[in-house]
């Protein structure tokens, strides 16, 4: 006999000490009982208990706790808020294009603050504009300084659910500075995403965007080139 066969058959051991069998599941019981001392003896401890239950008195007996007369209206408050945190989460993914120069001018910052009481002014971000996207795409992009470099905002819509996106800024020498990357995620909403470069705003000439296998890059500041796209 297998380990489920001999489990079935003690599972049956309470109803038969309860009389709740039908007359041939409580003969096919009764003779296994003959064969298994195991079972037997499970039987024999049950059967006092089952002697007892009859003694109960269901009308003495305490109802059982009745749920909060809110309990519903809190459930529904608890869903409400954790969509709303996760819309939260999914506007503030943040890209890792910080250096430790970067980390340690960010924290002195943070210091700086705790100390003064008060926090230090930012100059108002500079919008890039992302031109000959194709149709049913957008972007928009912000730079604004920071301590640490500049803070890159996008956000993105039209492309399909679950492409990658990576943003980098171009020096005026060409180099490619990383600046993070996110995941489209709902297709016919916009993104946010807010990413980080080490690289001041003066020393940044275009902005570039990978999405899938398609490149678009938009100037920056006087740059007068269209932005090129891939």
């Amino acid at each position: 006999m297998t380990a489920d066969d001999h489990r079935i058959w003690r599972e049956r051991l309470g109803a038969y000490v309860l009389g709740q069998l039908s007359d041939s599941e409580r003969t096919a019981t009764e003779a296994h009982l003959e064969g298994c001392a195991e079972c037997r003896a499970e039987a024999d401890a049950l059967s006092p208990l089952a002697a007892m239950l009859e003694r109960a008195d269901p009308d003495q007996l305490s109802p059982g706790p009745a749920p909060p007369a809110d309990l519903g209206d809190r459930i529904a408050r608890r869903i409400a808020a954790e969509r709303g945190a996760s819309r939260r989460r999914r506007r503030l993914r943040f890209g890792f294009g910080l250096g430790a120069a970067a980390a340690a001018a960010t924290a002195a910052i943070l210091l700086a603050v705790s100390l003064t009481g008060s926090t230090p002014s930012q100059p108002a971000p500079e919008t890039v504009a992302f031109n000959g996207l194709p149709k049913g795409v957008s972007v928009d992009a912000s730079l604004q300084s920071r301590a640490w470099g500049s803070n890159v905002s996008l956000h993105v819509s039209g492309f399909r659910p679950g492409t990658l996106c990576t943003v980098w800024l171009r020096r005026s020498d060409g180099t490619k500075v990383p600046a993070g990357s996110f995941r489209y995620v709902y297709a016919g909403e916009s993104d946010e995403a807010q990413l980080s470069s080490g690289l001041d705003p003066p020393d940044v000439k275009a902005i570039g965007l990978k999405a899938g296998s398609r490149t678009f890059v938009a100037p920056v500041g006087s740059q007068s080139l269209g932005p090129a796209t891939s």
